[in-house]
């Protein structure tokens, strides 16, 4: 553990907020995960929210590595309202940009830089909604607006797993997160497996022994994988099933036998699907000197589209963008698979960020998108908890 700081808000609260701005300064902030580097960004979250009068605790639990929680109180007649946001980002990548990834410059209405669409952006708005829900509205609440801004979302979700061992889970009512979403209603995620397939060989030389090529016994676990069936009851608001390969590793020199090799690969599933019957028949597939394991599982999330809650997010988003937002699935996971596993709560994902556009070169968001979803925030809020 490192540290946690606790502070009271400043009894006034700030006037005004610029979330545009606010985000130009911290997309400017290199927050890739890995290695993270959440801490400077939630520095500054945290004196903003402290300025318009929210309060907040800013926790570095590792270092470079830090949480955000922030709370407008409300009557407690209601469960409280988790708006969820994540600080950190994934990395560039090695395809050239057209522009720095952290100049956060504006052009023709967007806003651009790593992190625009996921989900800098979505923080940024939901500060600015909470420094008016704080000013205008302390009275008007029912029940409590958590605001939940994490670290290491991208990858191992490290900020939500330190929530949940505080003890946030306890808390949820309802859960809003700023996922990339276009400003439609996303109201189910995939499940996400991890699993490492490790082929043990044996070292071996072209002047002598052969030895056993790892490598190729994992060329041969990949062909029968790829013919895996991953077919299963279609969900009318996902689609297929996946299955991907993200890295490799293995061989020590050019001129040796192999005699270690793994591969790590990420199986997207429906709701409701029985992982360990997965990893069963990867396992099955797998020849005598390819073992696997579980690198990370994390469940899927999902509301029915008749909640009342979803219904009145839907509301909401109509109003303010003028049509009825579409009611939508998606492969990506966010901190709600944590945060919300075995709870029986509300869930949608409302962001300003644009589906398809996250960890792609040249990465951006509609200012208009982050102006309309700070209007959304304050307004699912008020009408949630009064």
């Amino acid at each position: 553990m490192m540290a946690t700081v606790s502070a009271r808000p400043h009894s006034e609260g700030r006037q005004y907020f610029d979330p545009i701005g606010f985000l130009q300064k911290i997309v400017a902030i290199d927050s890739c995960d890995p290695p993270g580097r959440e801490f400077e960004i939630a520095k500054l979250v945290h004196a903003e929210l402290l300025a318009l009068g929210v309060e907040a605790d800013l926790d570095q639990f590792l270092p470079g590595r830090a949480n955000v929680l922030g709370r407008i109180r409300g009557t407690g007649e209601k469960t409280a309202l988790v708006f969820s946001s994540h600080m950190d980002t994934v990395p560039v990548g090695t395809v050239p940009w057209q522009r720095w990834p952290f100049s956060g410059e504006v052009e023709n209405g967007r806003l651009y830089g790593r992190g625009a669409t996921d989900m800098k952006s979505a923080l940024a708005a939901m500060i600015a909604a909470a420094g008016k829900l704080a000013k205008e509205s302390r009275q008007k609440l029912k029940g409590d607006v958590i605001l939940a801004f994490t670290a290491g979302e991208s990858a191992n979700l490290l900020g939500a797993r330190r929530f949940a061992e505080q003890g946030l889970k306890e808390e949820i009512g309802a859960f809003l997160c700023g996922e990339p979403s276009d400003l439609d209603v996303v109201i189910v995620e995939k499940a996400a497996l991890w699993l490492r397939a490790t082929a043990t060989g044996r070292l071996g030389h072209v002047s002598g022994a052969a030895g056993v090529n790892a490598i190729d016994l994992i060329h041969q676990f990949l062909a029968r994988l790829y013919a895996l069936d991953l077919k299963g009851p279609q969900h009318p608001l996902l689609d297929e099933q996946t299955l991907r390969v993200g890295r490799i590793q293995g061989g020590s020199a050019v001129n040796l036998t192999p005699d270690h090799c793994t591969v790590d690969f990420d199986i997207r599933l429906h709701p409701g699907v029985d992982h360990k019957e997965i990893v069963e028949k990867v396992s099955q597939l797998a020849p005598a000197d390819v073992s696997i394991s579980i690198l990370d599982f994390k469940p899927a999330v999902e509301s029915p589209p008749d909640d009342t809650f979803v219904k009145l997010c839907v509301d909401v988003c109509g109003r303010h963008r003028g049509l009825p937002p579409e009611i939508r699935g998606v492969s990506y996971y966010s901190d709600g698979t944590v945060l919300l596993d075995g709870l029986s709560v509300p869930f949608a994902i409302i962001g300003p960020g644009a589906l398809g556009l996250s960890g792609q070169p040249d990465e951006s968001v509609s200012i208009e998108n982050v102006l309309k979803a700070v209007d959304i925030y304050e307004d699912v809020a008020l009408a949630w908890l009064s």
